[in-house]
């Protein structure tokens, strides 16, 4: 994988706080803030539990952002926590199986656009609609990897498993998504 320039400043960014540099981690807390509040989002489809998990991984990131041995790594880690956070979350609360609440707001919205930008509208809360209703490990590896740009190598390690199982997960999520999309169409 090709480092970036903003995967160097990332990494600058981790090595400082680690030192105890309060600037450098405010720095990466406001670069990361939106990025991990986002995965909890669209783990969850309930903005007010991805804000609660977004503050819960940044306690524990800072914890433990001194035991992180390679900061190059930051990024995966710090998806890895979204994702066993929203794990807990999920298992303590009965999922509901309703889209978000701003799914019917863009709906409603929607019957005042053009046709053609409610078409856009309306695929976009069918698309929404389904990723919700998938189960929440294939949300995940879905939105880590079409979202978020990450590849499958770096999925496996915000998993902990091997390369293959990430192909085979995202493979049988894509499947999942098209059949529920297809049932939605009809």
């Amino acid at each position: 994988m090709k480092r970036t320039h903003e995967d160097i400043q990332d990494e600058l960014l981790v090595l400082l706080s680690q030192e105890g540099d309060p600037d450098a981690l405010k720095t990466l807390i406001a670069r990361w803030q939106p990025r991990l509040g986002r995965l909890a989002w669209r783990l969850t489809a309930d903005r007010d539990a991805a804000r609660d998990i977004a503050q819960e991984t940044w306690l524990a990131i800072v914890r433990g952002l001194r035991r992180l041995d390679d900061p190059a790594r930051f990024r995966s880690w710090a998806y890895r926590i979204v994702r066993n956070k929203c794990s807990d979350w999920t298992r303590r609360r009965v999922v509901r199986r309703s889209g978000p609440d701003d799914l019917r707001d863009t709906a409603a919205k929607g019957s005042a656009e053009s046709s053609s930008q409610m078409d856009s509208a309306d695929e976009l809360a069918r698309l929404r609609e389904a990723l919700t209703n998938l189960p929440v490990e294939q949300r995940a590896i879905l939105s880590l990897h079409y979202l978020d740009g990450m590849g499958i190598a770096e999925i496996a390690r915000v998993f902990g498993v091997p390369r293959g199982t990430v192909k085979s997960r995202l493979y049988h999520a894509r499947n999942r998504l098209k059949q529920t999309l297809e049932r939605t169409a009809s």
